[in-house]
């Protein structure tokens, strides 16, 4: 998928590919409306081995629509949400691109800090902060709790969420992928789940003429 906004285009396109493991669903839109959710979603659910199910279809039909809407929010580079056998959906990861041309890309130590801003949520207790070096490239993982604001401001929820920087060798883009969750006492599967995808994560940028041209980390 090429990494694109109508608002504000990267300075260079890339593509983000994934080798996930069974359970996670890509959830990417490309215009971002509830029509090509549902659409998406029909899809997805027949699929499914219904004997598998703890839960109505109709249930898994409707959070995904409304997990891919709300993941397509800010046009991501890619969007996906990891779901059990039984139909349970564990966490949403989110792609996104960051980069304008004449711009350098910001450090590591510059990164970081930007990492933990949340619109409308803050981080709670001590964040997690480590350096790794993914297939992708050198990356900052940052994992913390969030209390964030309910609808119409009423009260807070605990969610928890891992957002690694990556910074692609030969590529001036910062890749950021985000993946957050509610169920907190799954903390240590779904951390699992996350590592083990990113750690799949191949980026590959595109010349203009939409000719690929394999960056460190990209497919071969």
């Amino acid at each position: 998928m090429t990494a694109s906004s109508d608002g504000a285009p990267l300075a260079e396109t890339f593509e983000c590919i994934f080798e996930f493991q069974p359970g996670w669903i890509d959830l990417t839109l490309q215009e971002g409306t509830k029509a090509e959710a549902k659409a998406l979603a029909t899809e997805v659910v027949n699929r499914l081995n219904p004997l598998g199910l703890e839960i109505e279809k109709s249930a898994v039909f409707d959070d995904m629509v409304e997990r891919a809407v709300s993941l397509n929010a800010d046009v991501p580079v890619l969007a996906a949400a990891y779901y059990t056998e039984m139909g349970e959906a564990l966490a949403g990861l989110m792609v996104e691109g960051y980069g304008d041309e004449g711009v350098p890309r910001p450090t590591a130590e510059e990164v970081t800090p930007l990492l933990l801003e949340w619109g409308n949520a803050r981080v709670t207790g001590e964040p997690q902060i480590t350096r790794l070096d993914l297939p992708a490239g050198p990356a900052v993982r940052v994992q913390s709790m969030l209390e964030v604001k309910r609808r119409l401001g009423f009260g807070r929820k605990l969610t928890e969420y891992i957002r690694y920087a990556v910074f692609p060798p030969r590529m001036e883009t910062l890749v950021v992928v985000t993946v957050t969750w509610e169920k907190i006492a799954r903390t240590e599967e779904i951390t699992e789940l996350a590592d083990e995808a990113v750690r799949s994560m191949r980026l590959t940028p595109l010349s203009t003429g939409g000719l690929a041209a394999p960056a460190g980390g990209g497919a071969e």
